[in-house]
């Protein structure tokens, strides 16, 4: 539910203007600050079908660096996105899987794929 107030401006050319401001982010804005962020949406699509080790991730994801995985990977699970195993110890192994959560984020994900696909972008 959000909160708006209404208040109205005088433009320049003296007529008034009713402006609708939100006390609090929109939904959108709320969505885009979990799933928005540089990296998450493709760690999350890259995540969809099991777990998958970190190095593995780093690679697929191509562009970024290991450094950059690993702080979104932290990031993505103190919100509740993915979930991190540690697989072994010796060697250290460990794997990410996408949450019921992150993988509620998919359909949003397949839509933007669908709309970039059908822009050219």
């Amino acid at each position: 539910m959000k909160t708006s107030k209404a208040r109205v401006e005088l433009r320049s050319d003296g007529k008034k203007v009713v402006i609708n401001a939100c006390s609090e982010p929109c939904p959108i804005e709320r969505g885009m600050r979990i799933i928005g962020g540089k990296w998450k949406g493709s760690i999350l699509w890259h995540l969809q079908d099991g777990p998958v080790r970190f190095n593995d991730l780093a690679r697929q994801l191509g562009g970024a660096s290991k450094k950059m995985v690993n702080q979104r990977l932290k990031e993505m699970e103190e919100i509740g996105l993915v979930e991190r195993k540690v697989l072994s110890t010796r060697p250290v192994a460990i794997a990410y899987e996408i949450t019921d959560f992150g993988r509620s984020s998919l359909t949003v994900l397949e839509q933007l794929k669908d709309w970039a696909e059908v822009n050219g972008l």
